[in-house]
């Protein structure tokens, strides 16, 4: 188990793991089909159509993220009175939005 900057254990669900990275990997997945398009001089209009579908993706995970971070890593703060760590959270969401 490896530790957080404040000291308690950052463990996280394996299955979700898994998903948000097979989520992350069609993302990167994407953005290379993207940069062809953008190679082979596709349509503007269509290029910009994968970027929005790319920030999307994107934003998608990030809110997976967020959850799971709330559902364990902030509860477990909580209950160990970790105001750091809640504050470190809140000023990534605030460089997130």
């Amino acid at each position: 188990m490896s530790q957080g900057r404040h000291g308690h254990g950052h463990v996280h669900d394996p299955e979700e793991k898994k998903r948000q990275l097979n989520r992350l990997s069609r993302v990167i997945g994407h953005l290379e089909y993207v940069r062809r398009m953008m190679e082979n001089d596709e349509d503007c209009a269509e290029v910009l159509m994968q970027i929005s579908a790319v920030r999307s993706a994107l934003n998608g995970l990030g809110k997976q993220i967020i959850n799971e971070h709330i559902a364990h890593c902030i509860t477990h703060a909580v209950e160990e009175g970790d105001t750091e760590a809640i504050e470190e959270f809140q000023k990534a969401i605030q460089k997130y939005i």
